[in-house]
């Protein structure tokens, strides 16, 4: 149940809702590069092919050390992340290749941009991959509730929190390609969906509170607070962040969903 860029064509991606999106804070620069591209032959895939050469690039930086640079770009690479999404509502494509294309995308950039921060801070191996599964997590969090107010909200049927169906492939992507990539989401990604959706309860009747407060996990605001401990010299503090403040969001989350 991550990421969105398998979209909805209508005008607002949770329709009617008045819950705050916080970490959608870069969506309308996002609208704009992507109505510069609309005509253009540059396609969805390559936009998130893209924003993961950034990631890669980013995580190269953290290594050699270019710690202000490569958190300014991570926070780049997010609006980047939500152009293809936009691009897709624009052609009125929404994609079940570009969903999963996605969610592996972003997967590998995470491990690479954490580990390398890693490397850069001297965590043990042990942290290293507890930063990792605890970033996932409030990923997959966010993205739960975000699914679900997109279902509730503008009815959009290409996100979906269950993944264990394969999808029907749209009239102008591959059944093959469909098929490739849902099998590499079910073995990659269908155990991170069935711990959070076993974890969190139906949610309120709106879902207002679980999204807005789960905003604040998702990787449009994380970026910015990533920025803004490099910016003060203070990234040794980022387990705290990942691990102590995130997760007591994510309890917070759980049991209002349970309530």
């Amino acid at each position: 149940m991550r990421m969105d860029k398998g979209v909805s064509v209508t005008k607002g991606k949770y329709g009617k809702s008045n819950a705050i999106d916080l970490s959608d804070w870069g969506r309308p620069f996002a609208r704009i590069i992507a109505k510069k591209i609309e005509k253009t032959p540059i396609s969805v895939i390559q936009v998130t092919n893209l924003h993961l050469l950034l990631s890669l690039f980013c995580a190269w930086l953290i290594i050699e050390g270019y710690t202000i640079e490569s958190c300014f770009l991570l926070v780049v690479k997010g609006v980047i992340d939500a152009v293809d999404g936009e691009l897709a509502r624009l052609r009125e494509r929404p994609s079940h290749v570009g969903r999963y294309w996605d969610t592996v995308a972003d997967t590998i950039g995470l491990i690479v941009v954490m580990y390398s921060f890693g490397i850069l801070l001297n965590w043990e191996i042990r942290l290293t991959f507890t930063m990792i599964l605890a970033t996932l997590f409030q990923y997959s969090l966010f993205n739960h509730f975000s699914i679900m107010m997109r279902i509730l909200g503008s009815g959009d049927n290409t996100s979906r929190i269950d993944e264990r169906v394969r999808p029907t492939a749209q009239p102008w992507e591959s059944q093959k390609n469909v098929n490739f990539l849902h099998f590499i989401y079910i073995l990659f990604f269908s155990w991170q969906d069935s711990i959070i959706s076993k974890l969190t309860g139906k949610g309120s009747e709106k879902l207002v509170f679980e999204l807005t407060v789960s905003s604040i996990l998702g990787y449009g605001m994380q970026s910015l607070f990533i920025f803004l401990l490099a910016m003060v010299n203070q990234l040794n503090h980022l387990p705290s962040l990942v691990i102590g403040v995130n997760v007591f969001l994510m309890a917070l989350i759980i049991l209002r969903s349970r309530l």
